[in-house]
């Protein structure tokens, strides 16, 4: 099959996607802005571009003014002790730029100490609520009433595969501190809320991107309680203690940076699962010299760990992992302009077709025969 061909394939029969925190965006947009066999990057992209990511930082004027010092006066170099809590406080440009951005930390304190973080993160709800609202999409019934495939088709008699199930599925990972949980949403939903169909699928995946310090914690309050709530927590969630009656969560990344796990299944599949990394992992060895630098290493190694150990014990896997090399964009700029958006779209197009072009699925299954 050509790549051409192949990639056809794909977008007809790609059932269910999932992701971390940005990932989660992303696998709500592809989930929620159409049936699965409808393409819809263009839209995607179009979504992303209209919006002005800096209203994504709602917090008071403190919290906004220190956002844009961070990011303003951080200095990517390149540093081995960058990860996502040393890369706030890279090697400033001069001591004027340290002290201003010590200045605007020290105003902050109050917003960290108060609401455990700098953003409510309303505006990024609201944002994603009203895209698919636009599509049809104001509750998690309705989001997966149109999740729904064709049947799928047997090459070889080209009769339809009646075992296999066309309903798709959405897999969002949130990590609930109260209880030490992966969470995975919505298919653990019922643990958290009486009537989760009924919300709206963007609160799920505000659960899933709140950036430890920049944004509030999701707050769910009310968890169902009693016997039944208690089977499903101990079930679903390996919790099997005092039922909490309010959960915080922070972004899934702590917990899982990249679920690909999240459709794994033993034998030869039907279909493959493909993973999308930004970036590649551990090219070199981490110098850490700092005790911010541990605290960062400390950080990524907990969040990366059990990825890392899936992906070491299935090596198959590196045969349906692609990466997207991010080039100059930073991790945090909320002001990245229209055209630095669609740069980042075309890195992920052009990886992706690199990736369809190779990808061999006869020889693929072939690996897992031999497993």
């Amino acid at each position: 099959m050509t790549a051409t061909g192949f990639a056809k394939v794909m977008r007809q029969l790609f059932r269910d996607i999932g992701g971390t925190s940005a990932g989660a965006i992303n696998a709500l947009l592809l989930a929620g802005l159409g049936p699965p066999q409808e393409a819809k990057s263009l839209e995607v992209l179009q979504a992303l571009a209209d919006v002005n990511m800096f209203r994504f930082v709602d917090g008071d004027d403190d919290a906004q003014d220190f956002v844009r010092a961070t990011v303003d006066y951080v200095l990517d170099d390149g540093d081995d002790e960058k990860g996502m809590l040393a890369s706030i406080f890279q090697p400033l440009r001069n001591g004027a730029a340290k002290a201003h951005l010590a200045f605007k930390a020290g105003q902050v304190m109050d917003n960290l100490t108060d609401d455990l973080g700098l953003n409510p993160g309303n505006f990024f709800t609201d944002w994603l609520a009203e895209v698919l609202r636009r599509r049809g999409v104001e509750t998690v019934e309705q989001l997966q009433a149109q999740m729904v495939t064709p049947p799928l088709i047997d090459r070889g008699t080209g009769k339809p595969l009646q075992s296999v199930e066309t309903r798709a599925s959405i897999g969002i990972v949130a990590a609930d501190i109260t209880t030490e949980s992966k969470v995975v949403f919505p298919r653990m939903a019922e643990l958290y809320w009486s009537d989760w169909q009924g919300m709206n699928p963007a609160e799920l995946v505000r659960a899933s991107m709140s950036i430890p310090g920049f944004f509030v914690p999701y707050r769910v309050s009310g968890i169902p309680q009693g016997p039944g709530p208690r089977a499903r927590w101990s079930t679903q969630a390996g919790y099997s203690g005092e039922l909490p009656t309010e959960v915080l969560f922070i972004d899934g990344g702590i917990m899982s940076n990249f679920p690909i796990n999240l459709f794994h299944g033993q034998g030869v599949p039907r279909a493959p699962t493909l993973g999308v990394k930004l970036g590649v992992d551990r090219t070199k060895p981490r110098r850490v010299n700092t005790m911010l630098g541990l605290a960062g290493a400390v950080f990524d190694s907990a969040r990366h760990c059990a990825d890392y150990e899936f992906l070491h014990g299935h090596p198959d896997y590196k045969k349906l992992v692609t990466f997207i090399q991010t080039g100059d964009h930073y991790w945090l700029d909320f002001g990245i302009d229209t055209d630095g958006k669609v740069d980042l779209f075309r890195r992920g197009v052009d990886a992706a077709a690199d990736f369809l072009r190779d990808f061999d699925w006869e020889a693929y299954k072939e690996v897992r025969r031999g497993l």
